[in-house]
């Protein structure tokens, strides 16, 4: 347990010392805050719009911002989750320092797991600093609890099961650059499976990592959909340690 700690404030101490950490946080919170004025823009205007509330009826916050602006965080995500994990293993090899670590009386497990949950917290920040808009929201205005609840709590699954993949892609090469593509292009295959199915009970629909956030986001929390995203970060971690453990051994 000593040796995860001190993996888990290693890469901690690793990502706030460069500016690299400092630059997801603001990029990340200046968009997804871009993007939630936008949205509530919209929705005072439509309040003024007549012929919008003779359409639809009520208005409601949850369809025209919280629903929007949980779409737009997971879009984010998808760009700044492969920047956030591509240095994690890839710079270990590109320093040498991944023989000595490999080599250590660590276990692959733990130092595997250190990582993730080092860049977990990272996530966790950025969800943190996007909900100081929702506190806003929740201030001012009556948007549904449970629903921005369950709506974090996708979030913080999708989040998770794109880090486990790309810490993955960051096992495969000592370069960071390919690492994030790599990384990029598997998540963004993942994400765009949904668009060729017609329905989410087939197997590309079940599939596709955005079919499963859409209930978060509507207010529901279903077990196979956590079930999926479990099942995800466990894939990504465990091909992560199958690719360390066979070059350990080579």
């Amino acid at each position: 347990m000593k040796a995860f700690y001190t993996i888990v404030k290693r890469e901690l101490r690793s990502y706030f010392a460069s500016p690299l950490a400092y630059i997801i946080l603001v990029v990340f919170q200046v968009i997804s805050a871009r993007f939630f004025f936008l949205y509530l823009q919209g929705f005072l205007q439509f309040q003024f719009d007549p012929s919008y509330q003779l359409q639809t009826g009520e208005l409601n916050l949850n369809n025209l911002v919280v629903l929007p602006y949980f779409g737009t965080i997971s879009i984010v995500l998808l760009l700044i989750v492969p920047l956030i994990t591509m240095r994690l293993i890839a710079d270990e090899k590109k320093n040498y320092t991944a023989e000595l670590l490999f080599t250590s009386p660590v276990r692959i497990r733990t130092i595997v797991f250190g990582k993730f949950t080092a860049s977990l917290i990272l996530l966790i920040l950025m969800l943190l600093l996007s909900s100081i808009n929702i506190f806003v929201l929740m201030v001012h205005g009556n948007p549904d609890f449970g629903a921005v609840f369950s709506g974090y709590i996708g979030l913080f699954l999708l989040g998770a099961s794109f880090l486990s993949i790309g810490i993955f892609a960051s096992s495969l090469t000592e370069n960071q650059l390919i690492a994030a593509v790599i990384s990029f292009g598997v998540l963004l295959l993942l994400w765009l499976v949904g668009a060729l199915s017609d329905a989410e009970s087939s197997i590309l629909g079940y599939i596709s990592v955005i079919n499963h956030y859409e209930d978060f986001s509507k207010g529901l929390i279903e077990l196979k959909d956590v079930v999926y995203y479990v099942s995800l970060i466990f894939l990504g971690l465990f091909l992560t340690y199958t690719s360390l453990e066979s070059e350990r051994w080579r």
